[in-house]
This record gives structure tokens, sequence and C-alpha cells, in this order.
């Protein structure tokens, strides 16, 4: 996955995070809403993770640890 990939992803998300929130926010399921963000956040949270891992193993190949 290339950065231009993952940044329209994360992107993707967020669009579609917020569009879900504000809809859920105005039918009144302010808690729904919240669990909407947070579950969001959790899965570009995973995947920027991956990534950072991804960096680290490739330092390591580099510098041979």
């Amino acid at each position: 996955m290339t950065g231009v990939d993952l940044i329209f992803k994360v992107a993707a998300i967020g669009i579609l995070v917020a569009v879900l929130n504000q809809l859920l926010v105005r039918s009144g399921r302010e808690d729904q809403a919240m669990l909407t963000t947070l579950a969001g956040l959790i899965v570009v949270l995973m995947m920027v993770i991956k990534q950072i891992s991804n960096l680290f193993d490739t330092i390591k190949s580099v510098f041979e640890l």
C-alpha cells in the first residue's frame, strides 16, 4: 500500500464516519454516534499501526539489526 492509497482510505473512512455521525446525532442516537466515531478511529489506528510496523521492519533490515 502506497502512501497515497493510505491517505485516500483514511479520508474515505473519515467522511463515512462523519456522515454517519451526523445522521445518528440528528436522529437522537448520540450514544451510537459516539460508538461509530470510536469504531472509525480504531479502524484508522489499526491501519496506521500496520504501516508503522512495516516502517520499523524496513529500518531493521536496512541497518541489519
